[in-house]
């Protein structure tokens, strides 16, 4: 995770160029280094209106991915004139509003982020971004007010400088009956600052530069979707699953080294005091793998990367020939795609209830019920040469693979079968991916499915 930029804050070393191998930190640099990764962004929410279902205008409170919101003359549409990254968008008339009704907890320089498009062939609108401070007692407006005249989703941008508890309502203001679509509401905060030896934008080779896709934080509140940052990698934990809903992380040439396999599966400490422990034993006699979601090969470069990847917050039940043979394909080839020149970022997960491994038959839950088997393993990878700046060189031809395999043992052994689009995906588990892509891209690249 940016060992060069690391280095360079806290150890003064040469680092002349992003991609090129460090050596391992201490504790201390660690530590340090994770505080200093942090204050350039932290996604504070993320809603994709995915989840949840609306279809009349009348006020209404609906619980989307994020939380619970109120949509006033307004619904979730998923029409196919709405315009929408997924399979659904919320649809705002007259003067309509969507709004939370949940807070969220706002650093220096936090930023919002929503998509907008008109409504099918109507005329144009305006609406509002208003914040409040207090509960929803009152609001203020933030920004200037937005024309939405594109039948394509672009993306408005408001800065906040209040800090502490804040909820957002997007409020269209004219237009009559015309109607509005709003997608993709992001929040992230943090200072951006700091030192980019490597010369690229600040967020390089970060494992969520991509963007959170279910807004995961790391709060005890979000017991189901905790965030945590295991430095090699970052997951969004599910503690009554036992497993994590999804892993983030980057490739580059330096994390494939020589280092061989530890194979230290263990219980992760790091897991708020209380929570059930996923133990090494826990799988044991239960006809399912270990599986990893970010994989021991992408973290050759020392042994403590390597390491890192066998916490079991890291695994998921996955069925042995899915496990060993199609997901070893597509890790394979990932890494060879690295070797060829290039640095890839990753998300991998799970979702559903139900697999069916080596001792036949479905089976729901192992370990006394304390971890879920899925029904779906997914994963999703996006192909950049090496370069800087990452988010600047996205464009919508930038290479995408999506796949999505049922988690059985009688799987086709080549994952090619089973390549999907992003949006698929998206529809499956709520996730909203690529908040931090530009709108007209991110849309492009998520109705495309691979076929190199």
């Amino acid at each position: 995770m940016k060992h060069c930029y690391v280095l360079g804050m806290l150890c003064l070393v040469l680092a002349s160029c992003k991609k090129e191998a460090q050596p391992e930190l201490t504790e201390h640099q660690h530590n340090s280094a994770v505080a200093a990764i942090h204050t350039e962004s932290t996604q504070l929410l993320t809603e994709g209106l995915e989840t949840g279902s609306k279809g009349a205008y009348a006020s209404a409170s609906v619980t989307l991915g994020s939380g619970s919101w109120t949509l006033d003359e307004a619904l979730i549409g998923n029409s196919a004139a709405d315009v929408k990254s997924g399979s659904q968008s919320a649809r705002i008339r007259n003067t309509g509003s969507l709004s939370m009704n949940f807070n969220i907890t706002a650093g220096d320089s936090t930023t919002i982020k929503i998509d907008h498009a008109k409504y099918g062939s109507d005329a144009s609108s305006t609406w509002q971004l208003w914040i409040s401070t207090n509960g929803g007692t009152s609001y203020t407006q933030v920004g200037s007010t937005i024309t939405t005249s594109s039948s394509t989703l672009q993306t408005a941008t408001f800065q906040v400088t209040n800090t502490g508890n804040i909820r957002l309502s997007v409020r269209k203001i004219s237009g009559g009956t015309n109607r509005i679509n709003i997608d993709n509401i992001s929040v992230s905060t943090g200072t951006g600052g700091g030192t980019n030896p490597g010369g690229g934008t600040a967020g390089d080779d970060s494992h969520l530069l991509l963007g959170n896709p279910n807004g995961a934080v790391a709060n005890i509140t979000s017991p189901n979707n905790y965030l945590m940052d295991q430095t090699y990698y970052t997951i969004a934990y599910n503690r009554d699953r036992g497993t994590p809903n999804w892993v983030s992380w980057h490739i580059q040439s330096s994390d494939i080294g020589s280092t061989p396999r530890t194979n230290d599966f263990r219980a992760d400490s790091a897991l708020p005091s209380g929570w059930y422990q996923v133990q090494n034993s826990s799988y044991s006699g239960s006809g399912f793998d270990r599986g990893h979601n970010c994989p021991s090969g992408d973290r050759t470069s020392s042994t403590a990367a390597n390491s890192s990847t066998f916490l079991m917050t890291n695994m998921i039940p996955q069925a042995p020939n899915n496990n060993q043979q199609t997901w070893e394909g597509l890790e394979s080839y990932t890494r060879s795609l690295v070797s060829a020149g290039n640095e890839v970022y990753v998300i991998a997960g799970s979702y559903g209830t139900g697999g069916t491994g080596s001792n036949g038959g479905v089976t729901n839950t192992i370990n006394n019920g304390n971890v879920t088997v899925p029904s779906n393993v997914w994963k999703i990878i996006v192909v950049l040469p090496n370069g800087n700046n990452d988010i600047s060189r996205i464009t919508s031809t930038t290479r995408v693979i999506a796949i999505n395999t049922p988690n059985t043992n009688t799987i086709n052994s080549d994952w090619k079968t089973y390549r999907t689009s992003v949006n698929s995906i998206e529809t499956a588990t709520g996730y909203s991916f690529f908040a931090s892509i530009p709108a007209t891209i991110r849309t492009a690249l998520k109705q495309n499915v691979d076929n190199q």
